[in-house]
């Protein structure tokens, strides 16, 4: 199905091909005939490499340039009319000198090349709350992976049409020159032009792009939330079934947490995942809080993922997969450090294995339909969302910060929220060592000024009485030794059910200036090993520490300066006291 030329997504195709000047143009439709089709094409060009298909059927290995793995935040900017509007945390250039610029990048740069057209849907495709786009592409890499990714094709183009409003999205490749990369949003436009990168954070634009950036922006306008959330769906051994949704920065355990599997001490639990990355919250006639997932696949951190680790992440890997940057062993199967088999014979560049480094890339990735997942929830596609009973922040801490805290109210989980920091990870190239401020996981992802965005937050505690309790975990409490204190993985869930019981009503806790912690006999600590010296130090509050990280929150809130909500800082001023 291809539009008629009166359409608006007809017109403004015709004019990117006019300014890229692509040798054809392809709508694509989303069908397994095209991608296969696409699959063969990428084989033949040297784009995918087939692997093992004995253990591995219908999976392919996709190489970057070496200079393109990993997110760029400094090269990724907000477009607004107004700088203030896109804040200090984004890089800002005015729309117009961002246009002229990207023009001149994006002419006839696709000449003997296939433009791509794929319409898209983020989240279910009858959704009130959903949203569609377009992105044109003259990556073939791109349009399979965001076959994986979105609801791609004839119904969410009939959907474009039918609505009339999409996210324009332009892609290309370019030369894949780091001087000539930018990945550039114009959220009062509803746009985004990405130029010079073929990574997926950087050129899949239905995912960070839009379901963030663009989308906090929507949000903020129609009164929802975007965020960088997991979704997960708890059933109890007595047969209820609750949803929390929680944000961690990228490479922090969000798809360990949202597939995790019970351990064998927690029978009768189940667990299943409604998303990994990605939730839209919004609020119900009744005020409940509901969320849907806007992606239909994951697009994963592969290192570390075992059968011990994540069982059902390392199971929905065996089929119709493409990994990006990972190591291949000698007969051809895909290789990362935490696979526990195999040994690899080539590095992700594709040279022979030195001793001592890395096989896969530490931001290596997986790109799989959310359905290959055996704990898949079919809650995914529910079109009013799921009801979420608590929101949860959590970081990657080695000192500090507890392993559940509960916020007092709404505005304690806000501060919470927008205090939340984390020890830098590979999933953006210009992470450094040490730690760094990353509210609600949104640092990169927030596509106006955070002050807005937490004015935004705050705002939903005059619209409802039914909102969720707010928290943060911290599951890398580590010893001087650098040994983890809490064995994580599997037995996270303990916390949850301290969680959900404490949203029911029957969990106990003790109040400390910074929140609600358990006990420990509050928590569910049967069959589980470990050492009660650690178990206390990772539920004590250090006071002092904790004055320590108060000041730092209020030197990193102060450079929003007055536009800052007064709500925050008499927060901030609370704890604060009640320190001591």
């Amino acid at each position: 199905m291809i539009p008629d030329t009166a359409s608006s997504a007809r017109q403004w195709v015709e004019g990117v091909a006019r300014l890229t000047q692509p040798e054809r143009i392809h709508w694509c439709d989303g069908s397994r005939k095209e991608y296969d089709a696409l699959v063969t094409q990428l084989v033949r060009d040297g784009g995918l490499i087939p692997i093992n298909g004995g253990q591995f059927a219908d999976c392919y290995l996709h190489r970057s340039d070496p200079s393109d793995v990993a997110r760029v935040e400094r090269l990724t900017f907000v477009c607004t009319a107004n700088r203030e509007d896109a804040g200090p945390h984004n890089n800002w250039m005015p729309p117009q000198e961002a246009h002229r610029l990207l023009d001149g990048l994006f002419e006839g740069c696709m000449r003997g090349r296939a433009m791509y057209v794929i319409p898209y849907c983020m989240g279910p495709l009858a959704s009130p709350f959903s949203r569609c786009g377009i992105e044109v592409t003259d990556s073939a890499y791109v349009a399979v992976n965001m076959r994986l990714m979105t609801r791609m094709g004839g119904s969410a183009l009939e959907r474009i049409l039918r609505e009339g409003e999409f996210v324009k999205g332009m892609h290309s490749i370019g030369e894949l020159d780091p001087k000539r990369r930018y990945i550039m949003h114009f959220p009062e436009e509803l746009s985004i032009r990405s130029f010079g990168s073929g990574y997926g954070g950087n050129a899949l634009l239905g995912k960070k792009c839009h379901a963030l950036r663009i989308a906090s922006w929507q949000a903020r306008q129609e009164g929802w939330l975007a965020e960088h959330m997991l979704i997960v769906e708890i059933e109890t051994p007595d047969g209820e079934k609750r949803y929390l949704a929680a944000a961690f920065p990228s490479a922090c355990g969000k798809t360990n947490l949202a597939m995790l599997e019970p351990p064998r001490e927690l029978a009768g639990w189940k667990v299943r995942t409604v998303g990994d990355d990605i939730a839209w919250l919004h609020l119900d006639g009744d005020g409940q809080m509901r969320a849907i997932n806007p992606e239909a696949g994951y697009f994963g951190v592969v290192p570390g993922t075992n059968r011990d680790t994540n069982n059902n992440a390392f199971e929905m890997l065996q089929r119709d997969t493409i990994f990006t940057n990972v190591g291949l062993t000698s007969n051809m199967e895909p290789w990362w450090e935490g696979r526990k088999r195999g040994a690899p014979a080539l590095n992700w560049k594709g040279e022979p294995v030195k001793r001592g480094e890395k096989a896969a890339h530490p931001n290596s990735r997986f790109t799989v339909s959310a359905r290959r997942n055996p704990s898949y929830s079919p809650m995914a596609e529910h079109e009013a969302g799921v009801p979420i009973s608590a929101l949860i922040f959590g970081g990657r801490r080695s000192q500090l910060a507890p392993l559940v805290m509960e916020a007092r109210d709404w505005r304690h989980g806000v501060l919470m929220g927008a205090a939340m920091a984390s020890e830098s990870t590979a999933a953006s190239s210009d992470s450094g060592k040490g730690i760094r401020r990353d509210p609600m996981a949104m640092q990169p992802f927030c596509g106006y000024n955070f002050s807005d965005y937490w004015a935004h937050w705050l705002s939903f505690a005059g619209r409802s009485d039914k909102l969720p309790r707010i928290y943060h975990v911290n599951w890398f409490r580590q010893d001087e030794s650098g040994a983890y204190l809490w064995p994580g993985f599997g037995e996270n869930l303990r916390v949850l059910q301290w969680i959900l019981d404490r949203c029911e009503g029957r969990g106990d806790a003790r109040e400390t200036p910074i929140g609600h912690l358990p006990r420990r006999e509050d928590l569910n600590l049967i069959g589980l090993d470990i050492n009660p010296q650690a178990l206390d130090s990772i539920l004590a509050v250090d006071a002092g520490g904790w004055r320590e990280e108060m000041e730092s929150v209020a030197q990193y809130l102060a450079q929003y300066g007055d536009r800052l909500p007064q709500e925050l800082l008499r927060e901030h001023a609370r704890i604060t006291q009640a320190l001591g």
